[in-house]
């Protein structure tokens, strides 16, 4: 037995698939859980409501009326398959994780957003300005010994972005660990599980402070091309100088220099722009980088349009993404979470992928299973569960942030 377990199920009844996973993962825990995140592909995004009723039944029946329940609706989850198939046509595939986290302070949360018509000094106002802005309630006062929080949001009723932006400011101490699933039919469809209920709109989490072992592994899954220049001139997300050469006319010479594979790789998986995390460093390779997309080309301009905010005098590097280096680079992050000391031994792990990961990235056999497969392996337990979000949340460099065709792993030590 293990202080982890993790098991997934699919019927045609949401509530059975729910009862079933929870039941598998319980049943693989020594003793009543401390946390059970729970994750479920739904047709239905009203069925959540069944699911979440139906896991806290289960978690009720352990004795411990403590356990934090949290989780979210999902397009697809991840999780032990052994008791079904997640793929089934017409099924509900619900995933449940399930830890006893001894000596873990567990505090769950709820988080929701408004309009404010002014500007105000608070913990969570993510964007105000001379008219006001977006205001965030809900976030407990963080202790000092707090050490991490999982988070799962709503993209279209929580502004992540502006949020995290935030608590880098005033938590600067606190990464955030998650992901965005904005449910199968967009706007109004997403589901976010607490306790036992189901909500459509905002974020739902669970900060974990006390005696909480936790390691964190981020994979952006580029590789670096051509060399590392300063940012001469921008406005806003566009890049319109490099090194003191017009953007676009240098993106094209790079990309002329690349051999045909790389240049086919551009143009199929996407071409990304790597921001550098530390300035003063002699050299930036491939981790070094913060990637954002590159969003398209302004030829009239000569300029590059960036997902992100580029400033004057950033060091950036263009990135292109291939499952080589996306997986060697997730091997690398997972070996070096479990190289620290106390955690030789990782008793289970919860992970969010990009669903460009799940998209054809990988090749078979793995495919869409490729990052399940690789964090269990490389961490040695089976006790994994996640999902496919559409942002995924992890920190880089020391600060949060919201990341595309990223796998972010949160994995506790099976020892205490």
């Amino acid at each position: 037995m293990s202080r982890f377990g993790a098991a997934l199920a699919a019927h045609p009844d949401a509530a059975m698939a729910a009862r079933r996973a929870a039941h598998g993962a319980l049943g693989r825990v020594a003793g009543a859980p401390d946390l059970v995140v729970v994750t479920a592909a739904l047709a239905d995004p009203d069925a959540a409501e069944q699911v979440a009723a139906a896991v806290a039944e289960q978690v009720a029946r352990t004795g411990n009326e403590h356990c934090a329940v949290v989780g979210t609706a999902a397009e697809h989850v991840m999780g032990e398959t052994s008791l079904g198939d997640a793929a089934g046509l017409g099924h509900a595939s619900v995933a449940v994780w399930a830890a006893k986290l001894p000596g873990t302070r567990i505090r769950p949360f709820r988080l929701h957003s408004h309009r404010v018509t002014r500007p105000f000094e608070g913990m969570h106002t993510p964007g105000q300005g001379p008219n006001g802005g977006v205001a965030v309630a809900g976030l407990p006062d963080p202790w000092p010994d707090e050490r991490v929080a999982l988070l799962f949001a709503d993209p279209y009723s929580f502004p992540v972005d502006g949020f995290l932006a935030r608590c880098n400011t005033l938590l600067p101490d606190l990464p955030f660990v998650g992901g965005l699933a904005p449910g199968p039919a967009g706007y109004g469809s997403a589901r976010l599980l607490l306790g036992g209920e189901a909500h459509a709109t905002g974020a739902v989490g669970v900060l974990l402070g006390g005696e909480v072992h936790a390691a964190i592994a981020v994979s952006q899954g580029c590789r670096a091309i051509g060399p590392a220049m300063t940012v001469t001139a921008a406005e806003g997300d566009v890049l319109l100088g490099l090194a003191g050469r017009p953007a676009h006319q240098r993106l094209r010479e790079i990309l002329a220099e690349q051999p045909a594979d790389v240049r086919e790789q551009a143009a199929t998986t996407g071409l990304h722009l790597g921001i550098a995390l530390n300035e003063y460093a002699d050299q930036h390779e491939s981790g070094d980088f913060l990637i954002r997309g590159v969003v398209g080309v302004l030829p009239e301009r000569d300029a590059i349009q960036v997902g992100d905010r580029v400033e004057v005098g950033q060091t950036v590097r263009f990135q292109v993404r291939d499952a080589a280096s996306a997986a060697e680079q997730l091997r690398a992050v997972l070996r070096k979470a479990r190289g620290r000391p106390g955690y030789e031994s990782i008793g289970g792990a919860l992970l969010v992928s990009g669903h460009g990961r799940a998209a054809g990235l990988f090749p078979p056999p793995f495919g869409a299973s490729h990052d399940l497969h690789t964090v269990r392996t490389e961490l040695g337990t089976g006790a994994v569960a996640g999902f496919f979000g559409t942002g995924e949340i992890g920190p880089v460099g020391g600060r949060n942030h919201l990341h595309g065709y990223t796998a972010s792993v949160l994995a506790f030590a099976e020892s205490e």
